[in-house]
């Protein structure tokens, strides 16, 4: 059961588990249909031999991305090595459908776009109409925890509430008799406002220093500092 609930967190179920809870997938193939490709050479696929399962549309994409902090970009910006598989499944797919496939992105950490990791890469390709089809995963899976380590730069108001709370719970295990002789609900309370305005000046320090920003900001960015 353990094992269970804190196995690394595998990015291509949680695409398949947002879609269920957004994108009716019955209704997918008569969304692509119609869709002529500007260029009839290329990305020109057979949407009957799709697999449903594997089309996602950018909105599903957009909130996978910001839950887990990864970027959604185009795979020249992609510094990792890319498998022999993967690319077999390319030509795989575009002899199955007689079409030439291009312009692919991928989805990964931040640092897999400047760096050369193993964290959980996933290789799409425009079908139009803003679906995206899923060619490959590889790597491994992502840490079991990051979906809540990344919670606080999903928004201002997530970085406010950590901070509170981190201020909080570090008031609480701080002698109070440190600081005063006869501790008191008002030094108690002098004390977390201290705490709060440390912790957010470091954060905001550290936030402007690295260029940091938000999950919604950054998704498919394709700059360091954004």
């Amino acid at each position: 059961m353990m094992k269970n609930i804190f196995s690394p967190t595998n990015i291509e179920t949680a695409l398949g588990e947002t879609k269920a809870t957004t994108v009716n997938t019955s209704d997918v193939a008569n969304l692509l249909k119609g869709i002529t490709p500007q260029n009839q050479s290329v990305n020109a696929f057979i949407f009957d031999a799709l697999e449903t399962d594997r089309i996602y549309h950018i909105d599903t994409i957009k909130k996978v991305c910001v839950d887990y902090r990864l970027r959604f970009l185009d795979s020249k910006y992609f510094k990792g090595k890319v498998p022999q598989e993967a690319f077999d499944k390319i030509e795989a797919l575009e002899n199955e459908h007689h079409t030439k496939l291009d312009h692919f992105k991928i989805m990964a950490p931040s640092v897999l776009f400047v760096l050369e990791r193993t964290d959980d890469p996933l290789l799409f390709v425009p079908l139009g109409n803003d679906y995206f089809y899923l060619i490959h995963k590889w790597g491994t899976d992502l840490h079991p925890f990051r979906k809540a380590l990344v919670w606080p730069f999903r928004s201002l108001l997530n970085l406010s509430l950590t901070v509170l709370l981190i201020s909080y719970a570090l008031t609480l295990i701080t002698p109070i008799s440190l600081f005063t002789r006869t501790p008191d609900a008002t030094s108690f309370w002098l004390l977390f406002f201290f705490m709060f305005k440390s912790i957010a000046s470091v954060v905001l320090f550290v936030g402007f220093a690295l260029g940091k920003n938000f999950n919604p900001a950054i998704w498919n960015s394709k700059y360091n500092k954004t």
